[in-house]
């Protein structure tokens, strides 16, 4: 199953720390492996980081794939995070992609 974890950038950095994220307390899966729900999955996450942030700063969301649903998820089950490339403005922005080995790297910049 695939989970979108809304974040924000402070947050990943203590997830990348702890080596692992948290179970959400209310997991966001797409209705289907269709494109449309899973993008309607992250953006529902993106907004969701954007109350985390207080509307200031850069939204983030951590993509994984877990086998079981309650537990805290190990890196090695995060597949990607999107985050905002520069503090958000505009809701419906699109977020950027970041592969995984990036994660260090987009956590250093904030």
């Amino acid at each position: 199953m695939r989970v979108y974890v809304p974040a924000s950038l402070e947050l990943l950095a203590e997830w990348l720390s702890a080596g692992e994220v948290p179970w959400p307390a209310e997991p966001i899966s797409p209705a289907d492996e269709d494109e449309e729900a899973e993008y309607a999955a992250l953006m529902t996450a993106a907004d969701e980081s954007a109350e985390l942030i207080g509307g200031a700063g850069r939204r983030v969301v951590v993509v994984a794939e877990v086998a079981s649903e309650g537990r805290p998820i190990p890196l090695r089950r995060v597949v990607a995070a999107h985050a905002d490339v520069e503090d958000f403005t505009d809701p419906d922005d699109d977020l950027a992609w970041f592969a995984t080995q990036e994660l260090p790297e987009l956590v250093g910049g904030a």
